[in-house]
């Protein structure tokens, strides 16, 4: 299969470099020339890619000559109220729409879902309270409303994994406010794992929470995290304010298992 993904970042690479594995063809697009060496190096095939209002620039347009488009594009909401990267979405949807692209993968996040002093599951309203998270939900409205190809839409919790070490998030730290809320987090491991399961079994057509069902507190899970980094320990308030538990209707279950599921063992 041949899979292009927009976005060669953090998870971008890392996918990239799991699929290339499996013996899939890879395009992977960046907007940095000096990064189109270090993606040729990999094995995966660049594309120079800029979409703005400002700027069009696509050095290798074979990049949406592809059966799947994996957009793991993270929204630039602070630039021009997110304007730029919904355009950009825009612009994919008829990129993807012109080159007859069957199928795609949008990586959002369950900041869209806000802090509901609940559990939220795919079912839950989306209800961003965050810049971020409202550019996303509209991201998220123009994939599903695009009858040219199918889109399934992955909602990450937060990111930890290699280089980004969660003891460091708060070290050091004094009086953190909400340490009794649960954490929603999953590792990069699994995000790759869920990426792939979907390709797999060709499961196209949904939105899907990916969060570790291990919801420890701020407190226990960032204390513990930086001990393990042998950082000094943040300090905070047993206190429950805002906070949400992310759950899934598909995962762990019928479409994946999770490698990293303890959090505090990781």
């Amino acid at each position: 299969m041949t899979i292009s993904i927009a976005g060669c970042g953090w998870f971008g690479m890392e996918l990239a470099q799991s699929l290339l594995q499996e013996g899939h063809q890879v395009k992977g697009s960046t907007t940095s020339s000096d990064k189109m060496e270090l993606l040729s190096a990999a094995g995966i095939e660049p594309a120079l890619i800029r979409l703005s209002e400002k700027e069009e620039l696509l050095s290798d347009h074979s990049f949406f000559k592809c059966d799947l488009l994996v957009i793991a594009i993270p929204p630039k909401a602070r630039i021009n109220e997110g304007k730029d990267y919904l355009f950009a979405m825009t612009r994919l949807i008829e990129l993807a729409t012109e080159h007859q692209i069957g199928k795609v993968i949008f990586i959002s996040s369950t900041s869209v879902y806000g802090e509901i002093k609940g559990p939220v599951d795919e079912d839950t309203q989306p209800a961003p309270d965050t810049l971020s998270g409202k550019v996303l939900v509209q991201a998220e409205q123009l994939f599903a409303s695009t009858q040219s190809f199918q889109t399934t839409i992955i909602r990450f919790a937060g990111l930890i994994g290699p280089g980004r070490d969660p003891g460091k998030f708060f070290s050091g730290k004094e009086n953190i406010a909400n340490g009794l809320a649960p954490v929603n987090l999953i590792h990069l491991a699994d995000c790759v794992g869920i990426t792939k399961a979907i390709i797999d079994k060709d499961f196209y057509g949904y939105i899907i929470n990916a969060c570790s069902p291990d919801h420890p507190t701020r407190k226990d899970f960032y204390t513990q995290a930086s001990a393990k980094s042998g950082l000094p320990a943040p300090v905070f308030i047993s206190e429950l304010l805002s906070w949400k538990v992310v759950k899934s209707k598909f995962i762990p279950g019928e479409l994946y298992r999770f490698r990293k599921e303890d959090l505090l063992h990781q």
